[in-house]
Parts: C-alpha cells; structure tokens; sequence
C-alpha cells in the first residue's frame, strides 16, 4: 500500500475524491485497481489544475503515491504492461456491475449494491487511463450511475424501486446523498479528502433506459460476492453463484487451417494477444464464459487472419 499520506483535497479536484477513495478501499484487496484508480486521478487532476501551489503539492504527494506503488509492485504485469493493466480493471468493474445488477434483478435493494454500482462507475472512468471508452463500458458508466441513483433515491423517500432497466427520468444525488452511498471506513494513517463534494452527477442520463442492453446479473463470476465493497453497516442473504452460460466451442477452429495466403500483420498479432490477455484475466475471476469467448477469437484471428 502507497505509504505517503495526501494533503487535504483541494476544492479543485473535488471530481476525484471518490476515485482516491476506491484506491484505498482497494489497496489491500485489489492493488493494481487502487494503482489506477490513482493514477487515473493524477492525470485528470493534471488537466484540472496544475499550477496553484495547493494543487501542485496534492499533486506531487499523489505521484510519490505511485512511484511508491510502481516499486512494490514492479514485477507485475498489470502494472507493467498496459494491456494486462486494461483488462484487469475492466473485469474488476464488470464484476462490481455484474454483482450489483444480480440483486438488482432479484428485487434485493441496500446500499451494497447500490455502492457497487457506483463504484463499478468510477472504475469505468478509470479506464479512460487506456485510451478512449467503448460504446457499451460508456452505456454500463451511464446506467450503473443512474441505477445508483435511482435506487438510492427510492430507499431514501420509502418507495420501491423497479429492478432492472426500466423507463425512467434520470436521477441525481444530492451532496449528502452521494457522501452516505459512497460513504467508507478510512485506513487509519492515511489522511483522506474531507471535501464535503463528491461525485458530480454530469454523466446522469435523463433518458430513458426501457431498450438498453444489459447483461444479466446471473453471468456475474462466482466470488463476486465476497468482493462487495465493506462497511456500510448493510448485511443482506449472500446470493448464490449462478451456473455459468459456458460458450459452445467453435467445431470448425479444430480442424481449420492457415491459408497460404494469410500473412499477420503486428497489429494482428497486437489484437491475438489483448484476447489472451483478457482471457487470462477473466479467469482470475472464474469468469469461464469471457475466457473461452476471447480465446476463441485469439485463435480465429491467429489460424485465418480474420476476426
């Protein structure tokens, strides 16, 4: 875990606190998440403010945070290679998003879920560290906000909320709202933001989400459970792991062979090893059906140059 306590957060980088602060829910369960969670921080709170000596010096104490990191976890290909980094984060999200969507659907509505939608959001954001969205990570941003939302709201006012997509105007948190959903014990020694402004509500759809594709929550990994986000004074009926829909293998990829013709380029050989990197990281998650999904398609890719 990073060692170098942060100066208090300046009013400035008020849209960051809850990502430092998923960092350090994170630091001892999941490490590279926590990485970067904070690096996704330093590099927006470079584009926000890097000039003002209060900023300067946040920011300075969150690069020492990192270098402190990078050190005690050099030999980790997460965080030495991008595109391990990548798909270990997005399959942490998904697998926060995929929880809370399980008991959405279930009807089974606390703040556990409701904080795991949301911090499946965050992660989500973290991820524009590697570059630009996907249509559908950007639609899961959207929707896991305004399920939080939603949900928090209805609780909040006695009302029953509907599970799953559903027509409705978005929602917003207020100030103290958004303080209780993403509300977390902090690791005594480390000096956590106290800025009474959390997440700001900017990318709250107010459309409606009656056709929107969601995955069901059943797909959701086996231990995705025991990762819920702790200390929110909510105890709720373990759910249970769900059979997985293991995807059919391809019969033609046993006895499919390479064209004369097929000459891979690097970007081909690129994409092959982003699949078998995503497929070794979904298995850290038991996720069986992803694996085999992106192997598939590494070997397709690999044996007819085509994906």
């Amino acid at each position: 875990m990073a060692a170098t306590a942060l100066p208090p957060l300046p009013p400035q980088f008020k849209s960051i606190q809850h990502h430092l602060r998923t960092a350090q829910e994170l630091d001892k369960r999941e490490p590279v998440v926590a990485y970067y969670c904070r690096l996704y921080a330093m590099q927006t709170g470079m584009k926000i403010d890097s000039k003002t000596p209060e900023c300067r010096k946040f920011l300075s104490k969150l690069m020492d945070q990192l270098e402190a990191m990078k050190k005690q976890f050099g030999d980790n290909e997460a965080i030495t290679q991008e595109i391990v980094g990548s798909a270990h984060v997005e399959n942490y999200a998904l697998k926060m998003f995929l929880y809370a969507d399980n008991e959405d659907r279930a009807g089974q509505f606390h703040k556990n879920m409701i904080k795991s939608f949301y911090t499946a959001s965050l992660l989500i954001d973290v991820l524009t560290v590697f570059g630009e969205l996907t249509e559908e990570n950007a639609q899961h941003r959207k929707y896991a906000r305004w399920k939080a939302a939603y949900i928090h709201n209805c609780l909040k006012n006695g009302e029953t909320p509907q599970p799953g997509p559903i027509g409705m105007e978005g929602e917003s948190f207020g100030d103290a709202e958004r303080e209780e959903a993403g509300s977390s014990s902090v690791p005594s020694g480390t000096t956590q933001p106290t800025s009474s402004s959390t997440y700001e509500a900017n990318n709250t759809p107010t459309s409606n989400f009656t056709g929107i594709h969601i995955p069901p929550g059943a797909h959701a990994p086996a231990n995705t459970p025991a990762e819920v986000p702790h200390n929110t004074g909510v105890t709720s009926n373990t759910i249970q792991p769900a059979p997985q829909n293991i995807p059919l293998v391809d019969p033609s990829l046993y006895s499919a062979q390479s064209a004369g013709e097929v000459r891979l380029t690097p970007e081909d050989f690129a994409r092959a090893q982003k699949y078998c990197k995503y497929a070794g990281s979904a298995l850290q998650y038991e996720d069986v059906s992803t694996a085999v999904q992106n192997l598939q398609k590494a070997l397709k890719l690999l044996i007819t140059g085509r994906e």
